[in-house]
């Protein structure tokens, strides 16, 4: 008797085991550079996608058919002010808003003109290296002497303004709200030391982003976006004595929607709702055919 218990003991911690830790098909070890020790490697980088991207891709197609001149838009900053951290592993919201913000803007090229506001360094220093004829492509360039109308042969490019071209609108905005615990609850049972829980829990984050004029500073339209996130937890677990030998079992899954995942898809949803503003062409046969599309699906 005491055989056939460890036994089934040995199959119950096995398919537990196997059901909850759950290892990829393409999981490989492979040695990069001779002499290195090998590493796991499971699947290839893909392209960062979200359900909003399609109808993002089809609002760019739409203006692009729809306007003679794009307008043209940059991204300012999009920071993180909700100030939660943690001592282990820091800002706990991404610190990349307005990178996403840019990305997105990208699905709507070229039904729009995208311009760089957020880190122009590159670009500064570029222009002060032309002001004061230190930049060069490698070739020769011919200048003009104001004083004797001579042209010259010079190696520094010759610069005379106007090549950064104006924006229209930029957006601004932060991510305001980190709420962890909204909504929750489970249950747990336990029997002879024998037993199992299971528990489900809603988050959410919220965002603030505004259009304004880059000429006029007029705010042309707020938005305010807020994505659930939900997580569930469920677990099993042993501890009895069979005989002399004591049994220890616990297994248990958890899933939850990445957070970054959710802070960008707000994004991409607040920028659906502003730039129409400026642009006067709405997204409503784009929202149509992303419903279509996901009921055939």
């Amino acid at each position: 008797m005491i055989r056939n218990v460890k036994r089934f003991g040995a199959i119950i911690i096995a398919c537990t085991t196997a059901a909850c830790a759950v290892v990829p098909n393409d999981m490989r070890r492979e040695t990069l550079n001779a002499g290195d020790v090998p590493i796991i490697l499971t699947t290839t980088p893909t392209t960062n996608v979200t359900p909003l991207t399609r109808q993002l891709v089809c609002y760019g197609e739409q203006l692009k058919s729809a306007k003679s001149r794009p307008v043209a838009i940059a991204v300012g900053n999009i920071r993180d002010y909700t100030g939660k951290q943690s001592d282990l592993e820091g800002y706990l919201v991404t610190q990349g808003g307005a990178l996403m913000a840019y990305t997105a803007l990208g699905h709507l090229v070229p039904g729009i003109s995208l311009y760089e506001r957020f880190d122009t360094q590159i670009a500064d220093a570029e222009l002060a290296y032309l002001a004061n004829r230190q930049l060069g492509n490698g070739g020769q360039h011919e200048t003009v002497d104001q004083q004797t109308g001579e042209t010259n042969q010079v190696p520094w490019m010759p610069y005379y303004g106007g090549s950064v071209l104006q924006s229209d609108f930029f957006i601004v905005g932060g991510i305001t709200e980190l709420n962890f615990n909204i909504q929750s609850g489970g249950a747990e049972l336990g029997l002879n030391n024998i037993g199992g829980k299971g528990r489900i829990y809603t988050m959410n984050v919220g965002l603030d982003l505004r259009i304004v004029g880059s000429q006029s500073l007029r705010v042309y339209d707020t938005v305010s976006i807020q994505k659930q996130i939900t997580g569930y937890e469920v677990g099993a677990d042993l501890f009895r004595f069979f005989d002399d030998t004591l049994w220890d079992v616990n297994a248990g899954a958890k899933h939850q929607e990445p957070l970054h995942l959710a802070v960008r898809m707000a994004i991409e949803s607040a920028l659906l709702e502003i730039v129409p503003t400026v642009t006067d062409v709405p997204v409503g046969s784009c929202d149509q055919s992303v419903e279509s599309t996901e009921q055939a699906n």
